[in-house]
């Protein structure tokens, strides 16, 4: 049995827009536009300094059907690099890039082995005395357990399962080619390679079940590093499993806690330090953070109000601490003391406590944004945190309890500020 080393990697998602960042002055989207191609990049270079043995793609290697033939002309000359160095490529195909996706094609180096989309099957690598096991989706919403399909163990070799899912669910992901993971186990594979899930996870142990994570974070809610996993196989037994940092740059927040804060210096000072964090945390790569005020403070009306000037301030401080990091926005969750200090009716009070669940302010409410959601819906996806996500979906009351806390902040602070 021979020694190998293998890297698993998944949701490269090349040539997809990092989102939410043309919304904001200042960040240099044009600048960052390449960051999926030069992650993509980094993995390849990787495979080769090291002269892994094989590199496993456990899915949405593409973000969708290609613009133009330039992406798929970028993926098979990075493969064909991959193929000088006499490295195979197992790829799977996932929600996606699934088959009914993807209507343009390119031939593949011949290092480049795709698993079938009908059934389950099984590429073996006899030198090695490995057999991996995939099956690609057919189309983008795969909702039946394929895991139960796969192929037998091939005996005596290292068997590796490849499969794009969020097994019983994730809160941030679709819910696609559902499994347990006894569903899994059960199979007796010696690793489980998926894809699906955008954050590094070990899920399981004995055997290795792991999600890699994307190469890139694309969106403030894909904070952290991202990379893939470098395997260590030595008879039939895993030696290591390493994650690798492949991103180019990160996303952050930059969470500030205004609750002690008596007046704006302080919270200015507050974001000068969660700046200065979310700047530690990208290892010296370009790092976009998002700073969000929260707690329970006197000041909240006024920061509330000042939300625009605190996040140009905020931009200000970024750019002394290091021009490589910017501000993809600034968010005020900030919420009045619990005790006004200016006496309001209780009658009044109990009103803001029922906004949120009134039907009629919720029907008044949609038919006067209707018109900004449409004309707002050719941005693009609001972020789930953002109020405008909350009306496109229909929570009026999200937004009524909003305005109530801004109102009720702006009479705690008896007009001050």
């Amino acid at each position: 049995m021979a020694d190998f080393r293998f890297v698993h990697a998944a949701d490269i998602h090349l040539d997809s827009p990092l989102h939410g960042l043309s919304r904001y002055d200042g960040v240099p989207a044009d600048d960052i536009r390449g960051a999926t191609r030069n992650a993509f990049d980094n993995l390849i270079r990787f495979a080769l300094d090291e002269a892994v043995d094989f590199v496993l793609i456990a899915g949405d290697a593409f973000d969708g059907d290609w613009r133009d033939m330039g992406t798929g002309l970028y993926f098979a000359r990075a493969m064909g690099r991959l193929n000088e160095a006499g490295i195979p490529v197992y790829l799977l195909a996932g929600n996606h890039d699934a088959a009914s996706v993807l209507t343009r094609s390119v031939p593949w180096p011949a290092n480049v082995h795709r698993f079938a989309t009908k059934h389950a099957e099984t590429h073996v690598i006899e030198a090695l005395g490995v057999a991996i096991h995939g099956h690609s989706f057919a189309n983008a919403a795969v909702t039946d357990n394929i895991a139960l399909g796969y192929p037998a163990v091939v005996a005596h070799h290292f068997n590796i399962g490849m499969l794009h899912t969020s097994l019983t669910g994730h809160a941030d992901h679709e819910r696609y080619a559902p499994c347990s993971v006894e569903d899994l186990r059960a199979r007796g594979y010696d690793y489980w390679a998926l894809g699906h899930v955008h954050d590094y996870q070990c899920v399981c142990e004995d055997p290795p079940v792991i999600f890699p994570g994307n190469l890139q974070g694309r969106t403030i809610r894909e904070t952290g590093p991202k990379g893939a996993v470098l395997v260590e196989v030595q008879d039939r037994t895993i030696t290591a499993m390493t994650p690798i940092e492949l991103d180019v740059l990160r996303w952050a927040r930059a969470e500030v806690d205004c609750s002690t804060a008596t007046d704006l210096e302080a919270v200015q000072s507050g974001i000068r330090d969660a700046l200065a964090r979310a700047h530690a945390t990208g290892d010296g790569r370009p790092v976009i953070a998002r700073v969000i005020l929260h707690g329970e403070t006197a000041l909240a009306g006024t920061l509330a109000d000042r939300a625009s000037g605190l996040r140009d301030d905020a931009r200000a401080h970024a750019a002394a601490i290091s021009p490589d990091l910017w501000i993809e926005k600034l968010s005020v969750r900030v919420t009045p003391p619990r005790t006004s200090t200016v006496e309001v009716g209780d009658e009044f009070l109990a009103l803001l406590a029922e906004a949120p669940g009134s039907g009629e302010l919720a029907a008044l409410l949609a038919a006067d944004l209707a018109p900004f959601l449409t004309t707002t819906a050719a941005i693009g996806p609001a972020d789930p945190d953002e109020l405008r996500h909350a009306a496109s979906a229909g929570d009026w009351s999200r937004l009524l309890a909003s305005a109530a806390t801004a109102l009720e902040a702006r009479l705690a602070q008896g007009g001050q500020g």
